[in-house]
């Protein structure tokens, strides 16, 4: 005769023998989410998903006491899940403009950070690994609030194949930066990219520092580590102060104003998501009177709001321009494909250059 713990034990056996088979059902499932991600170069946390998941699983649960252990089961179970595509995730390759330390290195590993990260030499050369199989997607800025668009990545896009499946904004705060044992006395000089001298000119005039320019902020600090003279600082990230053994002199230096980079993940294949909610429009119109005009009209006429709008100049024509867009919403609907129909009618050359979640801070 069974008592009650035999037979509570036989219960959990059971069910801890129907869980197994289920977590092996959704581990393949969660495979099949990072192949999906892979492909379209997406990060793997999601947590607007997350947050989804539990709000409408917890919902299946009517007892208050259990439904607060519920939430925290899965969690936990959408940790493990995450740490289980992580791991199949060392494969990726993303590729970045710049040196170990610069901004789309950090970028790149915020938003990928089990990823292996390869450097090289400029944009092009970055996007053009993509597209010849050598990585999975490229991290490349395309825009920033102190000094504006990135033309040379936006020219980029617009002439090549890849597509924007993400854009995301990493907050820049420059530091300075000096070798072990030098004070912020000690600085005479400070090195850094043009940007960043900029960025920081209150505080380098307040300081009296004498400045020397460097192809980027990482380099900077590279140089001034090399160097190891107490007198030369780096103005850099706290990241690339890690990297390179140098010493936190000053954080948060660049006071004049905000410094927020936007870098867009850049992959093969067009990501078709229903997270997504923002779409880029690359286009060139007729040479005829009002063509700009009625492609902007068109748009407005099926709902879409603008929330960017730049012109960049065709390389190849003097005095014409192509014209970048960003809008809310997608062109996969109804609308949409009507929109991109009447288009067509004005625009020369018309690109649907990604799709997107926009202001994901990372």
């Amino acid at each position: 005769m069974t008592n009650k713990l035999d037979e509570a034990r036989q219960i959990i056996n059971k069910v801890d023998s129907q869980m197994a088979e289920l977590f092996i059902e959704r581990m393949k499932a969660a495979e099949m989410v990072f192949e999906y991600k892979k492909e379209f170069g997406l990060p793997i946390l999601d947590s607007k998903r997350e947050e989804a998941v539990i709000e409408k699983n917890s919902a299946l649960i009517d007892d208050v006491v259990l439904k607060g252990y519920y939430i925290d089961y899965i969690k936990n179970l959408m940790a493990v899940s995450r740490a289980y595509q992580y791991r199949l995730q060392c494969g990726l390759k993303v590729a970045y403009s710049g040196v170990e330390g610069a901004f789309a290195h950090i970028a790149a590993g915020r938003i990928f950070p089990e990823s292996n990260r390869i450097s090289f030499r400029d944009f092009k050369s970055a996007y053009n690994s993509v597209v010849n199989g050598e990585t999975d997607v490229a991290v490349l800025p395309i825009e920033n609030s102190y000094a504006g668009e990135v033309g040379q990545t936006i020219d980029i896009i617009f002439s090549g194949n890849l597509y924007i499946n993400g854009i995301y904004e990493l907050e820049i705060h420059q530091n300075l930066l000096g070798v072990e044992g030098s004070s912020v006395d000690d600085i005479k000089k400070v090195t850094s990219h043009p940007q960043a001298l900029g960025q920081c000119h209150d505080y380098i005039k307040l300081r009296g520092f004498d400045t020397e320019e460097a192809n980027n902020t990482a380099l900077a600090a590279k140089t001034v580590a090399e160097t190891k003279d107490k007198s030369l600082g780096a103005i850099a990230s706290v990241e690339t102060a890690k990297i390179y053994g140098l010493k936190i002199l000053e954080t948060n230096i660049n006071k004049s104003g905000e410094n927020t980079t936007r870098f867009a993940i850049l992959s093969k294949v067009r990501a078709d998501s229903s997270d997504f909610t923002s779409s880029v429009l690359m286009f060139t119109v007729k040479n005829e009177a009002g063509s700009l005009a009625n492609a902007i009209s068109i748009i407005g006429k099926y709902g879409y709001n603008m929330t960017a709008l730049r012109s960049r100049p065709l390389k190849k024509h003097s005095w014409q321009y192509y014209f970048y867009i960003e809008i809310d919403g997608t062109t996969n609907t109804e609308e949409g494909k009507k929109m991109i129909a009447e288009l067509n009618n004005v625009c020369d050359k018309l690109k649907i250059a990604g799709t997107f979640a926009p202001h994901c801070e990372i």
